[in-house]
């Protein structure tokens, strides 16, 4: 299928951050876009050929919108996959597909798919609601300290809480749920995998990820990480081998824990582009957003080797602030060297939002890593 100064169609479902760093390339590459978002303000608007609202998880919308495309794709999980399946049998070409989405939008069949194939992950239970979970905390059945998951609908930290005591649950919201062993672990790594139809393969270096203790949610992404040569191989594997699984056409971010013994879990993964590959854009040779766009098209996969070290930083929310957003002292940071900030496009800002990210490149990872620490200290997303 011809993609290139065509007629042919390429639909996005989701108009986010994610989405209008994918048009960076299709921009670039002169494939029409059409793209669907609930928000009137999506960043994706302005980036796009044509533009739709409407709500991703309305059966009757996805299926319309799909209608419009040659070939569909996402930037966000949470879409209705009933009206992809029905695309598909239609002749729509989705990726990923309904399936694998099918899996992935819930944390509990998601971890039971690992399970069935022989793939580390830390071992849990699931339960059907809070009232269960909490019956099972007093009898004793579930014990403490263990990592909470809603089955359905979290992300950037949110649906994610570890109990340490039995009272603990009193806050949890009543809706499917897995209970995760609480396993220690010294890092939190990310091996971002891109397929293509023909079967080819390709994977970036391992990604590092620091988070921010209270938000649950990634502070800085490291490239390379800060791991031996054989937890590298290891991850990088590992992630090849649950792409394979799922049989997935796109990008894959197969997140993971590697533990005190150096042993590697599979904690969860993103059919799509994510936020530890953002600094892709300037540090290889091939952005994971290009790299989506050609894996989907079923083009030659591009390079993935890394020009310098990197460092990413979140640009998120700061608490007490919510509202039409102000950037404090981005320009001051234009001052670095090595220094390239993303923003967004979001109109308000709320507590922890992603608002943005700045990428570091620089030869020494450490001295990527400081500059990163000036600017997490000096860029600040309030309200007026």
């Amino acid at each position: 299928m011809q993609f290139f100064t065509s007629i042919n169609k390429l639909g996005i479902l989701g108009g986010g951050q994610l989405g209008k760093m994918m048009l960076y390339n299709t921009r670039k590459f002169d494939i029409y876009t059409c793209v669907l978002d609930p928000s009137d303000d999506a960043p994706s608007k302005l980036a796009c050929n044509e533009f739709y609202k409407g709500d991703l998880m309305d059966f009757e919308t996805v299926y319309n919108f799909g209608k419009k495309v040659n070939i569909l794709t996402i930037e966000i999980e949470n879409v209705n996959t009933k009206a992809l399946k029905n695309l598909e049998e239609e002749g729509i070409k989705v990726y990923p597909s309904s399936e694998t989405l099918e899996i992935i939008q819930n944390k509990a069949k998601q971890k039971s798919f690992y399970k069935k194939n022989n793939l580390p992950t830390a071992t849990f239970k699931k339960y059907l609601d809070k009232i269960e979970l909490e019956n099972a905390v007093l009898m004793g059945v579930e014990k403490v300290p263990f990592v909470w998951k809603s089955a359905k609908f979290g992300y950037d930290g949110n649906g994610v809480k570890i109990i340490r005591s039995k009272s603990d649950t009193r806050e949890l919201p009543n809706v499917e749920c897995i209970a995760e062993e609480y396993i220690p672990f010294n890092k939190e790594i990310s091996v971002i995998v891109a397929r293509n139809l023909k079967g080819e393969t390709s994977t970036y270096p391992v990604f590092e990820m620091e988070f921010h203790s209270e938000a649950n949610q990634v502070e800085y992404v490291i490239c390379p990480a800060r791991i031996s040569k054989s937890i590298a191989e290891k991850a990088t594997s590992l992630a090849v081998n649950v792409s394979q699984k799922f049989n997935h056409i796109g990008l894959l971010a197969v997140e993971m824990f590697v533990t005190d013994d150096n042993d590697i879990l599979i904690n969860e993964v993103a059919p799509r582009p994510h936020n530890s590959g953002h600094q892709t854009i300037e540090a290889n040779y091939t952005s994971q957003f290009e790299q989506h766009l050609r894996a989907i098209l079923n083009l030659p996969l591009g390079s993935t080797e890394n020009k310098l070290c990197s460092v990413m930083v979140n640009l998120v929310g700061s608490e007490g602030h919510n509202g039409p957003v102000v950037y404090e002292n981005i320009e001051k940071i234009l001052s670095f060297d090595g220094v390239t900030p993303h923003i967004y496009g979001k109109k308000n800002t709320r507590p922890f939002r992603k608002m943005g990210h700045v990428t570091i490149i620089n030869s020494s990872i450490e001295k990527a890593k400081t500059i990163a620490k000036k600017i997490k200290e000096s860029v600040k997303i309030i309200s007026k």
